[in-house]
Parts: C-alpha cells; sequence; structure tokens
C-alpha cells in the first residue's frame, strides 16, 4: 500500500485515543509493517508480537525522551501523531474574547502542537535514514483562510501552530532528507471523546468511526509523494487550505 516505504517498515503512533487506537490496530492488518510502537497515557495492550505498547505522556520532556530511547537506531518510517486536545475538566472552547485565559491557551499549545514538536526534535535522527511519512493529524479549524465563525480561539491557533510547525519542517527535511513526506491531515469529525460533547448538531452521515477514519488517512498517506511534502488534506484526499 505504502509504495513510497520500503519493504518491510517501522510504524510509530503517537497517541493512544480512538484515533490512535483505530490506526494501530489497522496498521496490524499490513503484513508489511515489522515494527509497531504506540505511545498511550493509559493501559493498553495490541495482541501482536510486532506491537510494542509504551505508556507515557507524549506532551513532557520526560515522555518524550522515553520514546527517543525506545526508537534509538531503529529508523521510522512512518509517523502518525494524534495527541490532541479540545477539552478537559479544565477547558472548554472559548465563544468571547473575555474567556480568553493564559493557562488554558498555554496548555492547548502544549498538547496540540507543542507534544508534535518536540517529538520531532527527538525523533529527527530515525526520520533521517531514508523514505518516511510523517502524518499529525490537525483540523480544518486551525485554518486561517477558512476561518469564517470565529470562536474556539485556543483550539484554532494551536492547530494553526501545529501546520506551520508541519509547513516548516518539511522545508528543512527536505534539505536533510529528500525522501520525507510530512503532512497536515484533518480526519473530519470523528466519534471520539475529543469531539463527543458537540456531537450534537453533526448528520449521522459526516460522524465518522475512528475506523473508517483511520483507513481513509492512510489511503491519503500512501499516496502521497516527496512533492508533497509540506501539505494540507483532509480524509477525502481533498486540499484544505492554510
Amino acid at each position: 500500500m505504502f509504495s513510497h516505504l520500503p519493504t518491510p517498515f517501522n510504524a510509530l503512533v503517537t497517541g493512544g485515543g480512538g484515533l490512535g487506537q483505530a490506526f494501530a490496530t489497522e496498521l496490524l492488518t499490513y503484513r508489511d509493517v515489522k515494527r509497531l510502537w504506540l505511545t498511550t497515557r493509559r493501559e493498553l495492550e495490541l495482541d501482536d508480537e510486532r506491537a510494542r505498547v509504551l505508556q507515557l505522556d507524549a506532551t513532557t520532556a520526560e515522555g518524550q525522551q522515553v520514546l527517543a530511547d525506545e526508537t534509538d537506531g531503529h529508523p521510522i518510517h512512518l509517523w502518525i501523531h494524534t495527541v490532541g486536545a479540545l477539552h478537559s475538566d479544565s477547558i472548554r472552547p472559548e465563544k468571547r474574547l473575555e474567556a480568553l485565559d493564559t493557562d488554558q491557551l498555554s496548555a492547548l499549545f502544549r498538547i496540540n502542537a507543542g507534544s508534535f514538536g518536540g517529538l520531532l526534535g527527538h525523533l529527527t535522527p530515525s526520520l533521517s535514514q531514508g523514505p518516511c511519512i510523517v502524518a499529525a493529524l490537525s483540523a480544518r479549524i486551525g485554518s486561517i483562510s477558512d476561518n469564517r465563525l470565529g470562536g474556539w480561539y485556543g483550539y484554532r491557533a494551536s492547530k494553526a501552530a501545529l501546520n506551520m510547525l508541519i509547513k516548516t519542517a518539511a522545508i528543512e527535511m527536505k534539505r536533510r532528507n529528500p525522501q520525507a513526506i510530512l503532512l497536515s491531515l484533518h480526519p473530519g469529525t470523528t466519534d471520539t471523546e475529543l469531539s463527543a460533547p458537540f456531537q450534537h448538531n453533526v448528520p449521522a452521515e459526516k460522524l465518522f468511526t475512528p475506523d473508517y477514519a483511520a483507513r481513509c488517512l492512510l489511503g491519503v498517506m500512501s499516496r502521497r509523494t516527496p512533492e508533497d511534502s509540506g501539505s494540507f488534506r483532509d480524509w477525502n484526499d481533498m486540499p484544505v487550505d492554510w
């Protein structure tokens, strides 16, 4: 399926939520996968000898170093980053300017953008050994040019920051590893904990299962070439404006 990658290849999925688990499960159906790492903050098991589940927090320097030590010496050919947050017990999407809060903004930037940036810094040696695909789950709501409704300041801004990290890293990686492909991907509204409080106005046909979204996005990744590095696409393989 991944004609750009060697056979067999090593895969890494960071984030063990609904989409992260779906990506890992789907990838383990591929005979070409030699080794798969999955990071998660929760206890989780994958019944496959090729899989290694690492219980860590990928948003912290400590967790990022643990992952770097685990993958040291191994090339990473496919990395899918699914870590993200929209809400928590202390975080709610802002509907008006008066709701803006420094601590909440900092938390969203750390999770939605900083986790990817910190991991990329640690994993660059493993991503520089030949053909690779790096895909971070972004969101259309992080598109600056597509913003017509306003609101959700922290989530929008942190996803826009993630997009800029992808775009900028793609420029440097083109020099360091011309066979690297870096992508921002919009999965659509997926039935996960992240979107659960906001699904009531979503038509049933527009609310995707994690398995469906993962399969669609893996297809999008598989069709990319190095010329596509630094691009933003959705689950239907349509380009998304920055």
